[in-house]
């Protein structure tokens, strides 16, 4: 079955039209490190109706695409996911790199802000612990065994092989995830976009003008260096479920209610 039939038909677009309470732009537009040859990638949260909590309704999230499945996005191009408020809690409760951005989109990059959506972004801190480190750090290292061909055989991107001699796209996520990961650990937040110093690091990664030994120096050192933070801080180690429970029913509840006033 397709994406689009499974998590993008017409019902799935109404329920995230009509119950976005967060919309922005994430990827590399939001980083701040675009090349001219990004497509633009979004993130929204909607609060789904009764019908598809209570009942027997299935949503958990709508995508579109203006690319068919299994065609790349290309300049111009929209990705866009709207994630159940549930399932975005319970990945961001986990640590999910991707839609933790969420809880700090400036407001320039969101296209739909709500007064819920603000309170979404004001409890960012039920889901700053160093679990969330420690997926920083598993993602970070799936990254890597891209960038090195360890697990990852084959990439879909042997044009960047070919032009500078190893996927840069696996070497910028590597490194933006350990840059970010440390970033949480110690401020208990994510500066977006990233600051200058390091887009323009990153930048030079996504340009091919880093070569691969240097950027395996940088990601031991920021391996080393999330490790250590993981280690270390003073976050929780884990979520408090019952605290992310208790605020999910009462974001539903005064939903539901508005929705029906």
């Amino acid at each position: 079955m397709s994406t689009a039939a499974r998590h993008g038909t017409e019902r799935h677009r109404a329920i995230a039209d009509e119950n976005t309470i967060l919309r922005g732009q994430v990827g590399s537009g939001l980083h701040g490190v675009t090349t001219g040859a990004d497509d633009r990638d979004e993130m929204g949260i909607c609060i789904e109706p009764p019908e598809a909590v209570i009942g027997l309704e299935k949503f958990e999230q709508y995508i579109y695409r203006t690319q068919p499945d299994g065609a790349r996005s290309g300049p111009g191009d929209l990705d866009l996911c709207v994630y159940s408020l549930r399932k975005w809690a319970r990945l961001a409760a986990e640590g999910n790199p991707s839609v933790l951005l969420m809880l700090w989109i400036p407001d320039d990059e969101l296209t739909v802000k709500t007064e819920l959506g603000t309170e979404l972004q004001a409890a960012s801190d039920m889901f700053v612990t160093k679990q969330a480190g420690r997926k920083f750090l598993g993602y970070l290292n799936s990254q890597r065994e891209g960038l090195e061909g360890t697990h990852h055989r084959h990439t879909n991107r042997p044009e960047l092989i070919e032009q500078y001699g190893f996927d840069t796209k696996y070497a910028y996520h590597a490194l933006r995830l350990g840059m970010q990961g440390i970033q949480l650990l110690t401020e208990g937040k994510l500066r977006l976009p990233m600051v200058r110093a390091h887009r323009d690091a990153l930048l030079r990664v996504r340009r091919g003008v880093a070569s691969l030994p240097e950027v395996k120096s940088w990601l031991a050192d920021l391996t080393w260096s999330l490790e250590h933070f993981i280690s270390t801080s003073p976050l929780p180690d884990t979520p408090d479920w019952d605290r992310i429970n208790a605020w999910l029913v009462d974001m539903y509840q005064r939903h539901w209610r508005a929705s029906e006033a």
